[in-house]
């Protein structure tokens, strides 16, 4: 049975919030989109929900902020991203609820965004592999927070705080969702991808990936993904339309 072909998204837009849980999040998989997109002078703005101070086992969580942050801020860079912003919330125990709305409501409301990009928050990432919790629960706050945004009377203490309303958030993107409808082209900036990725190098040392290779391990996604939207190289996103016929 053939794949499902992949339509391309709609790039007509200017400002763009990517939201995720982690450090490292958008580069194993999205970055390549990213650095597309500054390279079209849209503006893209990083929330790094928390700082990722879980993810290192060999480092004390403090120690390991300070590092991830770092990796982080670096990678943004390769990409074209000069804004990275971080939450500070607790990493590996984020729970779906209208604290989290709450805090990524406030970001979109500074940021006044066009398009949100978040990572999948299916339960999987298809097949038996199992999605991580602070994705699922920062993908599901970071859509409702495009509609909450938008409305005064949500979170009306942000207001008195200097921040407006914002309902100009058209599109919400979950990059690598097995349910993905759609695709960007990233043939042309896939080695910033790369490069992106291999910023976090602290990272996936602590992993143990000792033969870790990030162009291979991108090319596994991004292969197959261009080859459904006609391309040699793609991201994937699920869309979930805020405005009327989208």
């Amino acid at each position: 049975m053939e794949p499902t072909p992949l339509e391309p998204v709609d790039e007509s837009w200017e400002r763009a919030l990517v939201v995720v849980a982690h450090p490292d999040d958008v580069e194993f998989g999205a970055a390549a989109a990213v650095a597309r997109w500054t390279a079209q002078g849209k503006t893209v703005v990083y929330c790094m929900v928390t700082s990722g101070e879980a993810g290192i086992d060999a480092l004390p969580p403090d120690e390991c902020r300070e590092v991830r942050m770092d990796e982080q801020i670096e990678s943004a860079r390769i990409v074209g991203v000069e804004t990275v912003e971080f939450l500070g919330l607790p990493d590996g125990v984020l729970e779906y609820g209208v604290s989290l709305r709450r805090a990524i409501t406030a970001v979109v409301r500074r940021h006044r965004p066009e398009i949100i990009v978040t990572n999948n928050f299916r339960e999987s990432w298809g097949g038996s592999a199992p999605n991580q919790p602070d994705h699922m629960a920062v993908g599901r706050a970071a859509l409702n927070a495009a509609g909450d945004a938008g409305n005064r009377w949500i979170f009306s203490e942000q207001l008195v705080e200097g921040l407006e309303p914002w309902g100009g958030v058209r599109q919400v993107w979950a990059a690598g969702s097995p349910d993905a409808t759609h695709a960007v082209d990233t043939t042309e900036t896939f080695d910033r991808g790369v490069e992106s990725l291999a910023a976090h190098r602290a990272y996936i040392e602590g992993l143990g990936w000792e033969h870790f290779d990030p162009a291979e391990f991108l090319e596994g996604m991004s292969r197959p993904t261009g080859s459904r939207l006609g391309t040699t190289h793609a991201a994937s996103f699920e869309v979930f339309g805020l405005t009327w016929g989208e």
